[in-house]
Order: C-alpha cells, then structure tokens, then sequence
C-alpha cells in the first residue's frame, strides 16, 4: 500500500516514515499542504496520513481540496485535541482522527481500519477461495498452508486481492510499490509475479499480454 505523509515536524515525520516503511508499507513524505494536493492529483496513493499545522496552508484546507476530487482514505494526525476541531476535521472529510502524542499501534490499526472501510471489508482478513492474506500480521495461507512471502512481493499480491478480476497495468502496479527516489528495475516487477506464482498457484495471476496483469478469483 502506498501511503502520502504530510508531516512538517522533519523527527516525527522521519520516525512515522521508518516505521510504516518497516511495516511494508510505500511511504512519500511531504511537508507542504500545497505540494500535497498537487501529489495526491498525480500519484495513485491509497491512504493519506495529514497533519493539520503545515507551514503554507492549514491541513483542513488540504483535506477540503483533496475531498473535492479525489476519494482516498484521509487519517488525521494532529495534536489540536479540541472538540471542535475533530468535529471540523470530520465535517470536512476525514475518515479518522489520531491525536499526538501517539502510539505507533494505534496508528497502524486506525490506517487499517479506515482502508478497509474504504474497501467495504469489515475485518483485517482478506479472503478470495482458498487465499487468505492477514494485513496486519503480514501473513498468507493458501490452501491452508502459510506463505512467506518477500515485503514487496506481499504488497504485490495484496494489491492484485484487492482489485480481484481487474487488469492493473504495470506502470499503476510499479506505482503502487515504488515510491519517490526508488530504483524500479525494468523486470522487477515480472520477477515478483514469477515469485508469486511460484510459491502460489501459477495461474492464479494472468498475464493482460501488453497491459498488466489480474488476479484470477476463480483459480483462487
């Protein structure tokens, strides 16, 4: 999942990114409300983490001017604990609210709440036949059996459940697991595939000769 930070504290921020890193998550981080919007209008993240006290425009205008475009799941982080300003920040748009100081945990659990309610699933698990991925545990059984699977190569098989039965071209897949500064070998992600199928089934990813790839719900 690739996740835009909007932080301008430069320790938090650089705390919050190595940890979501660590967790196998696609991290950019920004620290400007105008950059953001402009980021968030050409790049395919899943989930936006937003600060509200940025140096150029307040958060809550960012959070207005992305929800007047775009759907993406939106987690406040912020350390205005005022009543009223949750209830602004929930008028606007926001799909959570995590108050600073934090616990890390915390943080996650509300990341995976709000995506998955963003994705209609009520609980962590998802499951396609005989796949099951645990998000937060980073974990995949198929046919009952536990897969351990490589970080990316567990980003790339939960991109590919997510949007079952659709064709995801490479360029939006290399988008989704690359972030800013990241080297994408020019097979990389054909060898991640070739894992996948693998350690899988090899026909449980079809290749789109020319577009992308899908993952075929009915092998599953």
């Amino acid at each position: 999942m690739r996740v835009l930070l909007v932080e301008d504290d430069p320790l938090l921020g650089d705390g919050i990114r190595t940890a979501l890193i660590r967790e196998g998550y696609v991290v950019d981080w920004l620290t400007k409300g105008r950059d953001a919007l402009e980021a968030v209008r050409v790049e395919p993240f899943s989930l936006v983490v937003l600060d509200l006290g940025l140096p150029d425009i307040d958060g809550l205008e960012v959070l207005k001017g992305i929800r007047r475009h775009y759907p993406l799941p939106v987690l406040i982080l912020t350390a205005r604990d005022a009543v009223d300003q949750r209830i602004m920040g929930l008028d606007a748009g926001a799909d959570d609210y995590v108050l600073k100081p934090f616990d890390l945990q915390e943080l996650l659990a509300r990341m995976r709440v709000v995506t998955r309610r963003a994705e209609g699933r009520a609980t962590q698990l998802l499951a396609i036949g005989q796949l099951t991925i645990n998000e937060a545990e980073h974990e995949v059984s198929w046919k009952g059996a536990s897969v351990p699977l490589a970080r990316r190569e567990f980003a790339l098989l939960l991109e590919l459940a997510r949007n079952r039965d659709k064709v995801m071209s490479r360029p939006k897949l290399e988008s989704l697991l690359y972030g800013w500064g990241e080297e994408v070998g020019s097979n990389a992600l054909e060898v991640h595939v070739h894992h996948l199928r693998r350690k899988l089934d090899k026909h449980l990813i079809a290749t789109v000769r020319g577009i992308g790839y899908r993952l075929d719900s009915r092998v599953a």
